[in-house]
């Protein structure tokens, strides 16, 4: 849905033009990048005389990056001087930094630097004013983080890295430290070097640490840990920790052992109780609950306090839930709800209904069940956002939305979400309202809907939840034989509309499709192309869902958790005996797959409501069992 604020202010005062903005100024703009990339300097200078466009910085950016010359240094530094911080800066600073370098320009490497993550340039900066006759403390006194890593650093780092330690900076605890990070980080490579660095008789440790690493069972081999020392302390914690979670028995018998061999500190006790707790527990191991017991109050973060829950809950410990939580302040949404649960499973439904009410109006997923468990209609509680035709105006001029709105229309998605994190970065919390307006004046969901997310606008749900490819849904979900609320929910949940999304695990488009899982679905070959676009996205992404709905049993619950983790390890997570459908999915042993169901049915819940439906979609949940 359009912006009538932006609309309105935008015919008032003859703008509207403007936001359309016109493919033949883009191909403008190509032309003279074109130019640009082809390194000649006259037909470049000419192509930006006449050039309006956005983008013209763009051009210059083209040619600087690629054509960083002592002749244009001029150029250069105007360039790196007007748009110092923009997302501009870095990729002509870059060039230019590489360039000097080449050819030694020490001097003006020194002065053109700015602090970056590259640890080659970091290097040659520090190197070069040493070089320069800089004072050394006060440049070898920089140098132990570049050091002190878990990788191999770059070759530029050499000479500079000797100097320190022939000036006497580098001690054994900075080399263990390193060790430490390489080993955790199984860089077995820079192991083998920084063994050498050891004192001859601590040589050994590098190797049991890169043997602990690549077997962690082999903390449970008490012969390796030969002398007993807080080194090999460090080792045997860091090994029973990893094998906690492949192999239970040994660990535990292991630790049991390990502790009568070293005078382990509170402190790593402590730590091993965490990850044992959190091992044990997510594996329905008879002895987590023990485990989560030893873990100290002030190390019960939110995650362990889920999986204390969790392990009552799997208990029917409905006492053991009202004594873990009705003393704690600020309790989360889940924990008031199963605390409401336990209240009603003692006998005190007045309790339970009060803290229920309570949740009835918030608009998430433990809100929409306390709502259906009181027999309340639901409501979104959404706010319209009011923002003055003048601040629109004042933002849709700002250069950095100019350069990202061209971006974003020439799906220049990347460059575009940089220029926006720069804008909205820079901006006061009315401005970033301003520019979600405009952004959802563009169909441009996803940097909507993470503006306001990450200023906690929640109540702006129009802005939030938008029906987004919404006659794509609509004709493909019908398609399918599936809710157009639950497949647009997916959607919004896996991508926040975002159609060249990437996740990790390489998966693609609005819907996040793995390219196995497409050719699965559709019998053939999908190219990554192909699922960047959202018509066949879509498409596929419908039929994915009809196809584990089936799988499922039609059970859209299974259906979600399988679209998330995978239909084999749901059906592995499913009890022998069956239980409420609410208590499965708050016992689903990962949490990235327990979040996704609940947040998949409370946006399906938020469109099922906008788009004019009466009923609570969560409702089946407070009926239904699963397993057994």
């Amino acid at each position: 849905m359009k912006s009538w604020i932006l609309n309105v202010a935008a015919t008032s005062l003859g703008l509207f033009s403007w936001f359309s903005c016109a493919d033949d100024t883009h191909k403008a703009f190509k032309a003279a990048e074109r130019i640009a990339w082809s390194g000649q300097h006259k037909a470049f200078k000419r192509s930006l005389q006449t050039l309006n466009h956005p983008l013209k910085p763009y051009v210059e950016l083209a040619f600087y990056k690629r054509n960083s010359k002592l002749k244009y240094q001029a150029e250069i530094a105007h360039f790196l001087s007007v748009y110092d911080g923009t997302p501009l800066e870095w990729p002509v600073r870059s060039s230019w930094l590489k360039y000097l370098k080449r050819r030694s320009k020490k001097a003006l490497f020194v002065e053109y630097y700015q602090p970056t993550k590259d640890a080659e340039l970091h290097c040659s900066y520090l190197k070069y004013q040493l070089d320069l006759g800089a004072p050394k403390k006060a440049i070898l006194n920089q140098v132990e983080p570049l050091w002190v890593v878990g990788k191999s650093q770059p070759r530029a780092c050499n000479s500079l890295f000797k100097q320190w330690q022939n000036a006497g900076y580098r001690t054994d605890d900075m080399v263990w430290q390193r060790i430490t990070k390489a080993a955790q980080g199984g860089q077995t490579s820079l192991l083998r070097y920084l063994k050498t660095l050891l004192p001859k008789e601590q040589a050994y440790l590098a190797d049991l640490y890169a043997t602990v690493r690549r077997d962690p069972s082999a903390a449970a081999g008490l012969y390796r840990f030969k002398k007993r020392s807080i080194k090999e302390a460090e080792i045997a914690i860091y090994g029973v920790r990893r094998l906690i979670w492949r192999d239970q028995k040994l660990a535990l018998k292991a630790w049991d052992k390990l502790q009568k061999m070293f005078p382990f500190t509170q402190s790593q006790k402590d730590s091993v109780a965490y990850r044992f707790a959190l091992a044990l527990a997510s594996k329905g191991h008879p002895q987590a609950r023990f485990w989560l017991n030893k873990v100290p109050s002030e190390n019960q973060d939110s995650k362990l306090k889920q999986w204390m829950m969790g392990n009552m809950l799997k208990e029917q410990d409905w006492a053991g839930i009202t004594a873990l939580f009705t003393p704690m302040k600020n309790l989360s949404n889940g924990q008031t709800y199963w605390l409401a649960y336990s209240h009603a499973h003692r006998g005190n439904e007045s309790k339970a209904k009060q803290l229920w009410q309570s949740l009835a109006v918030k608009r998430d997923y433990y809100g929409f069940l306390a709502a259906e468990r009181l027999g309340l209609p639901i409501s979104l509680n959404a706010k319209p956002l009011d923002v003055s035709p003048e601040l629109l105006i004042k933002v849709s001029e700002a250069p950095g939305f100019k350069r990202a709105k061209a971006l974003y229309e020439m799906k220049r998605y990347t460059e575009a979400r940089r220029e926006w994190n720069y804008l909205t970065n820079t901006s006061s919390t009315p401005e970033k309202l301003a520019a979600s307006t405009l952004a959802a004046d563009l169909d441009w969901y996803d940097s909507t809907i993470y503006t306001l997310a990450e200023i906690k606008a929640w109540d702006y749900v129009d802005l939030r939840f938008p029906l987004a490819y919404q006659d794509l849904f609509n004709r493909y979900s019908e398609k399918s034989h599936i809710d157009v609320a639950w497949s647009i929910a997916v959607a919004r949940r896996e991508s926040s509309f975002a159609p060249d999304a990437r996740s990790h695990a390489n998966a693609y488009g609005l819907m996040q499709l793995l390219p196995s899982t497409a050719r699965y679905v559709s019998k053939q070959r999908v190219s990554k192309t192909k699922l960047f676009q959202p018509v066949t996205n879509i498409r596929l992404g419908t039929d994915y869902l009809e196809y584990l709905k089936k799988k499922n049993g039609g059970n859209e619950i299974l259906a979600t958790a399988s679209y998330n983790a995978g239909y084999h390890r749901i059906k592995k997570w499913l009890p022998d005996e069956a239980m409420p459908a609410e208590l499965w999915i708050e016992l689903i042993p990962y949490k990235e797959t327990r979040d996704y169901v609940k947040n998949v049915f409370a946006y399906r819940q938020v469109y099922h409501t906008k788009m004019g439906r009466d009923g609570n979609v969560l409702a089946p949940i407070l009926d239904m069992k699963i397993g057994g």
